[in-house]
């Protein structure tokens, strides 16, 4: 496995860049950046000279020798941040009306759009990102910013994406999107849908186009603010170069794809190091049966207890041990062959010879 995925992640780069050049970098916290920073260090590593421009209070991006880091201030705080983020992985386990959901998901936008604002004003920062004349932008489209920063440079922009919002990544590329077979975000359908199914998809079709211009209207403005031109969010990003998707078919249910998109699935797969002492034990006690890695995603800390419960006696109901990342509260009937961690080298793991199940989720 993982021999399969370090060639993966080199030759998925071949095409990046021949020589050695100066890269803008603009990031979203969380997970979106732990798969991005691989890119980046192994970009570093092969001359490149890299700037990451991230918020002063962010929760994942941290300086490096890799790349030099700037940053702007923001109207907000670390436990603002923490907390909101938190709220995201409870309520994928909570039932919650629409309203409440979309007033949630409303405040995430909000967060970013604030940055962007406070990016885009910071005037001194701006001044330096003009004068030190970079060959390209590598960005994460969820947060638009780096795609204005890119128009007001001059400069191509490349995206590293697993998927946008209201199919934004299909209509910035013009990419077929038919509902017949391409299930919707959170329907939950597959790509083999009954009737009903499919006027569901349509109806969930149309309905993220009000979503859209509910969340990313006020990017349009500031567009215009900065820019001094007349564009919408959705013109600016059609203009990316290239489209990085975090995709893979062996995986993902079958979708029409465009020339400038390059599936890159499994790059953050890298050579395996040598596990610590702790796992090491854990992984020869583990028998002939082996090991199942179960994670939720690095930003999902506290679940509610009823639901971890419920994947405690599903978990204790497999012949393997499991290892669980998990931070919350330990749930009760935690069985014996669960052993909760804090932290797990799932990468180191995977390169693992022995029988291995694995079971990885995310929920953004």
């Amino acid at each position: 496995v993982s021999q399969k995925c370090s060639l993966s992640f080199l030759t998925s780069r071949e095409f990046f860049f021949y020589s050695s050049g100066k890269l803008l970098v603009v990031p979203i916290d969380g997970s979106h950046w732990l798969s991005m920073r691989p890119i980046v260090e192994r970009l570093r590593q092969r001359g490149h000279e890299i700037v990451v421009v991230a918020p002063e209070i962010n929760l994942r991006i941290d300086s490096s020798v890799h790349y030099t880091m700037k940053t702007y201030s923001v109207p907000y705080t670390r436990e603002y941040v923490e907390a909101e983020f938190k709220k995201l992985g409870y309520r994928s386990f909570t039932p919650q009306p629409f309203l409440e959901k979309f007033s949630k998901v409303a405040n995430i936008t909000k967060m970013f759009f604030d940055s962007c604002k406070m990016l885009l004003s910071d005037k001194e920062l701006i001044k330096y990102l003009e004068e030190s004349t970079f060959d390209a932008v590598l960005m994460d489209p969820f947060f638009p910013c780096g795609q204005i920063l890119a128009e007001h440079l001059s400069i191509p922009s490349v995206y590293l994406v697993r998927g946008l919002p209201c199919s934004l990544d299909f209509h910035a590329t013009l990419c077929p999107n038919p509902p017949s077979y391409i299930p919707r975000f959170f329907t939950r359908y597959t790509d083999r849908m009954g009737f009903l199914q499919r006027v569901v998809n349509v109806i969930v079709s149309l309905s993220n186009s009000l979503t859209c211009s509910l969340f990313y209207s006020p990017y349009d403005i500031l567009i215009k603010e900065f820019l001094q031109k007349e564009a919408t969010l959705l013109e600016i990003l059609s203009h990316a170069s290239i489209w990085l998707m975090k995709y893979d078919f062996v995986f993902e249910y079958p979708r029409p794809v465009m020339p400038n998109m390059v599936l890159i699935g499994g790059i953050s797969c890298t050579q395996e190091k040598p596990l610590s002492k702790e796992f090491e034990a854990i992984v020869n006690a583990s028998g002939e049966h082996g090991i199942v890695v179960f994670s939720l995603g690095s930003m999902v800390s506290d679940i509610p207890m009823k639901k971890a419960r419920e994947i405690a006696d599903a978990l204790g109901s497999v012949p393997q041990t499991v290892l669980w990342r998990y931070t919350g509260k330990v749930p009760s009937n935690l069985p014996q062959n669960v052993k909760l961690v804090k932290w797990l080298p799932q990468n180191d793991l995977l390169g693992r010879s022995e029988m291995l199940w694995v079971m990885p989720a995310h929920f953004f």
